[in-house]
């Protein structure tokens, strides 16, 4: 479910972690292994139904900012917040290409095609909401919330 605007979780005491990595296929694998190491620190195992999906939404999201989101010099930055009382880790991926936008339809190849179903379908299915914001001075935030209640979703 695509929503067009969101509240980042800036509350203090919340757990946050935030770090940047190199606009790269390796950068966006040692994203997705830096959420799942925080959220077992925050009590969620590597196997549980909330870090596998975090996990997925991250790798989906690095992706996206090192594929379609990479400025050459510049690198993507990521921030999970877990929010105990709202009942969900946020997932923030931030990039420096401004212009280009998240989908808000599925590509016309699809179902056939390679590529252009992860976000509209995985990051959709497993978040209970999503959306992106521009980012000052440049770039865009793509984010997620997934809901430790219920990680999926039948």
């Amino acid at each position: 479910m695509l929503t067009a605007t969101a509240t980042p979780s800036d509350e203090p005491g919340l757990p946050v972690v935030a770090q940047r990595f190199v606009s790269s296929p390796r950068g966006a694998r040692l994203a997705r292994h830096l959420a799942v190491r925080r959220l077992e620190e925050w009590g969620y195992p590597a196997a549980s139904d909330v870090s596998c999906s975090v996990a997925l939404v991250v790798g989906e999201l690095a992706a996206n900012a090192v594929q379609h989101g990479r400025v050459p010099g510049r690198d993507f930055g990521l921030r999970l917040t877990l929010d105990l009382a709202a009942g969900l880790v946020r997932v923030e991926v931030a990039d420096a290409a401004s212009a280009k936008r998240p989908p808000t339809a599925p590509p016309s190849s699809y179902p056939e095609g390679e590529s252009g179903r992860g976000l509209l379908l995985l990051v959709d299915v497993l978040a209970a909401r999503w959306g992106s914001e521009p980012r000052r001075p440049m770039g865009k935030t793509v984010w997620a919330e997934v809901s430790l209640e219920a990680a999926t979703r039948p």
